[in-house]
């Protein structure tokens, strides 16, 4: 059970409570003022990281070896797409639990990365096989 959910409210709730003991209803306004404040910036960062990345094609980063050297188990999907500045290709099936996501760079190398109830819990780097080149020498003119 996500216990952030439930014990974010209470806290809310006891700050508002304690402001009300030892400040009275100045405190109520500071205490539920500063919570306002601290919501509107959280949403404030979720609208700016959505922002960006509906400008970039969906599933695109820059570098996936470089994405997947970054990630850690724990990062909520928002903080991966803040990373890669773009939505993740949806693998699983819609509202299904866990979400799978892919971003590709353009050299074919992807990470597909799994989310259960918003938090990375596992990813994995996938890269083409390279084509080795002739390694005889370039004939001379």
């Amino acid at each position: 059970m996500n216990f952030q959910k439930i014990l974010v409210p209470i806290a809310g709730v006891a700050l508002v409570l304690l402001a009300y003991r030892f400040y009275g209803w100045a405190g109520v306004a500071a205490a539920a003022g500063a919570l306002v404040m601290w919501v509107l910036l959280n949403f404030t960062r979720m609208m700016q990281v959505l922002r960006r990345a509906s400008t970039r094609p969906i599933g695109h980063v820059d570098s996936a070896v470089m994405l997947n050297a970054k990630l850690r188990p724990g990062f909520t999907l928002l903080h991966v797409v803040a990373m890669t500045r773009a939505l993740g290709q949806l693998l699983s099936p819609k509202d299904a639990q866990p979400e799978v996501f892919r971003w590709t760079d353009a050299s074919g190398s992807s990470v597909t990365c799994t989310f259960a109830g918003g938090k990375l819990t596992e990813h994995a780097l996938f890269r083409p096989p390279v084509m080795e080149e002739s390694t005889a020498p370039p004939p001379a003119a």
